[in-house]
This record gives structure tokens, C-alpha cells and sequence, in this order.
């Protein structure tokens, strides 16, 4: 495989990200026209059937559909960070306290991923500290989904496929062209079929609220300051693509039928334990301003922000199981108050502690949720 550096004269002398290690690929490394082969082969040498989130693998070419060509959507392999857009002469767009964000910390570093760029963009290679790493999102179910960039151990870039699965971004890796679930995280096929990225924690907040709980968060900053697989693409940033979309209950591009139990475009965060799935919706979680609950055997608190930030933790301090309550724009236990954004206790005498997060993907579409998690629960009902 084509492996050549290609150089994204960037310019900058402030506020980069990490060196990504491997030299990126560059588009056309293989037009992607056609899905990769299906074989898995085992330890024996002969073909091997698996399965992931209960769907048998690898995925029967028929069922994916390609809604673009491979790299048309161009994956960012080279992250630009600062602490906002101003001073960047090729940014003509203003950095709002309401702008949506991917927010990840990990490492002690914090960064957000405005979703005014992943509309456009879908995939950030990107690393913490030499720890490679890859933030997806796909605009048409709603979800953001983080993860260790490793495949069978080692480095590797993801890339935009072009391929749906299941109204959902379809990506590939770079060393085997393998096709990978976004929200499964797992290749659903070619060579590396069955394999399952390492997920880290996210969240997708607003940038108002993720920098005042991250004060010395960097920011990604938008093509062409950030390199894509494409060299220096732009796009139009300060446009939505996707609005009619998100409020419509149209299923993907290819208008698929969906669980018509909630608006398909219902915000919900999801939370599985036990063999038991539960969605909660938006609004019910900020009409109960707190939820305390189980899912199985997993006891869950779930709150939202005044802007639209839809959080679960698992309710356990200190080992023990406890409750919640609100308190305006925190929640209160254990003589601590906590923030809702980070489930950090920012007061009393947990001050420090961080909630363990109870969804290990980001809120997303009920549609998106309810296939993925057929036969799943939703909070109220």
C-alpha cells in the first residue's frame, strides 16, 4: 500500500497536535469502488463465520450501500489545535459558545471536535500524548463514537469508505482496507472481520459548556489549517449541511424504515448492561431534571444541561451505590456537587472523583439506537 507522506503546508507556530507518528496516506491509494473480500481465516486456514452486537459477520455485500466515493468525505489525518479560530487567516468562520463539540479528555488532555467540522469530515486521526486515536461521527445517525487507532496492535488511519451500513458511516483502515461499523466499532469486512476498536470515553456538548468545564482545552481547527487525506480541503463551516435532515424523519439518505415508537431524530442516550438495553430520550431526562435508575444490575444517574448536553454515569462513589439530585445546574450526593458535563464532584469531600461514564458511545438518533440495540428499552415506558 501507498504509504507516502503527502504535506499539508500548514503554517503554524502555535498550538499543533501531536505528531501522528506514521507518515499519512494519501488519497487514491485504491479507489474503494468495490467492497474488500469477505474471508475471515482462522488459525486453521479456513473460512470463519463471527458475529458482533448480534449481527453475524462478515456483512453481506448487499446490504451496503454507497452513498458517496471513497475519500470524497475527507478523513483529517494532520489536527491543528489552538484555544479558538480567531488569528487564523484562513478561517473565516467565528468559533460560538453554541457550536455542538465531540469532547474527549484522555491523558489529562482535553480537545474538542466541533461538529460545524465533522459534518464535513466524519474522521479526526489524531493522537494524545503518542497515544493514537480516532474520532468519528456520522452526521446521519447522530452519534460520535472514540476509540483507540490500533489494528491487531499497530498505528493505522481511518478513512471515509463511502459505504453505508444501516444509515451509518462505513469506514476503512489504512493497512488492510478493511471495512469498519462506525458505531459497532468493528470490521464487518475484509481481512481484520471481527476485530473491535479499544472505545474511550466522549461526550458532545456545546463549546460553551465543554470549555468552561475543560478551561485549558484546545480546540480542532478547521481545513485548510488541519491536513485531510485530500491535502488542504475546505468546506463551507459556517453551514449545516444536514439541517433539514436532522429535522426530518427521513432514515438516512436512502429513507430506511426505523422504530416508530420515538421521532426517529429523538436525541437519546443509551446504556447497556446485563443484556438489557435502555434508551433515554431528551426530554423526559430534563423534565425529571434527574433520573436514577438500573439497568440490570448496573445502577445509572442520567442528566441533561440547559444546552442540550444528555450525560449517564454509573451511580457508584467511593464503591457504593448512591442517589442523586439536582441542584440548578449541578447534581448533588455524598455532600459533593457534580458537574453534569464531566461527572467530575467539584466540591465537598469527593472533590476530584469522576463518575465512570454508563454509554461507551456518544447520544445519539433513536433510529440509530434502536437498530443497533433491537428489543431495547426506552426510559418511561
Amino acid at each position: 500500500m501507498n504509504r507516502r507522506r503527502f504535506l499539508a503546508a500548514l503554517g503554524i507556530t502555535s498550538a499543533l497536535a501531536g505528531c501522528l507518528g506514521d507518515d499519512p496516506p494519501v488519497a487514491g491509494d485504491g479507489d474503494g469502488s468495490e467492497p474488500v473480500e469477505t474471508t475471515t481465516t482462522g488459525a486453521g486456514g479456513g473460512s470463519q463465520q463471527t458475529s458482533a452486537g448480534g449481527f453475524d459477520l462478515p456483512i453481506p455485500e448487499d446490504e451496503l450501500r454507497r452513498g458517496a466515493p471513497k475519500d470524497a468525505i475527507p478523513a483529517i489525518t494532520a489536527p491543528v489545535y489552538s484555544d479558538d479560530w480567531s488569528g487564523f487567516d484562513e478561517v473565516n468562520v467565528e468559533l460560538e459558545d453554541s457550536f455542538e463539540v465531540v469532547g474527549v479528555e484522555l491523558d489529562g488532555i482535553a480537545r474538542a471536535y466541533p461538529l460545524a467540522i465533522l459534518n464535513w469530515h466524519e474522521i479526526v486521526n489524531d493522537t494524545f500524548d503518542g497515544r493514537p486515536v480516532v474520532v468519528t461521527y456520522c452526521p446521519l445517525c447522530g452519534s460520535a463514537v472514540v476509540a483507540d487507532r490500533l489494528v491487531q496492535g499497530e498505528p493505522t488511519y481511518f478513512g471515509v469508505s463511502g459505504f453505508l451500513w444501516m444509515s451509518d458511516l462505513v469506514m476503512y483502515d489504512d493497512r488492510t482496507n478493511s471495512l469498519w461499523s462506525q458505531v459497532l466499532a468493528t470490521a464487518i469486512r475484509g481481512e481484520l472481520t471481527g476485530d473491535t476498536l479499544s472505545l474511550l470515553p466522549a461526550t458532545i456538548t456545546t463549546w460553551g459548556e465543554w470549555k468552561a468545564s475543560h478551561p485549558d482545552t484546545g480546540v480542532l481547527v478547521p481545513p485548510p489549517v488541519s491536513g485531510t487525506i485530500r491535502g488542504r480541503q475546505t468546506r463551507r463551516y459556517e453551514v449545516n449541511p444536514y439541517t433539514s435532515y436532522q429535522q426530518s424523519r427521513q432514515i438516512g439518505i436512502f429513507n430506511d424504515e426505523a422504530d416508530d415508537r420515538m421521532h426517529p431524530k429523538t436525541s437519546v442516550v443509551g446504556v447497556t448492561a446485563d443484556g438489557v438495553a435502555r434508551a433515554y430520550p431528551f426530554d423526559s431526562v430534563s423534565s425529571a431534571g434527574v433520573v436514577n435508575d438500573d439497568v440490570g444490575t448496573l445502577p445509572v444517574v442520567v442528566a441533561a444541561t440547559a444546552d442540550g448536553t444528555l450525560a449517564a454515569y454509573v451511580r457508584r462513589v467511593d464503591g457504593n451505590t448512591v442517589e442523586f439530585e439536582r441542584d440548578g445546574d449541578v447534581l448533588v450526593a455524598e455532600g459533593s456537587q457534580w458537574d453534569i458535563v464531566t461527572g467530575r464532584a467539584i466540591d465537598g469531600p469527593h472533590e476530584g472523583t469522576v463518575l465512570t461514564r454508563a454509554n461507551d458511545r456518544s447520544p445519539m438518533f433513536w433510529f440509530a439506537w434502536a437498530d443497533f440495540n433491537p428489543g431495547t428499552e426506552i426510559y418511561g415506558e
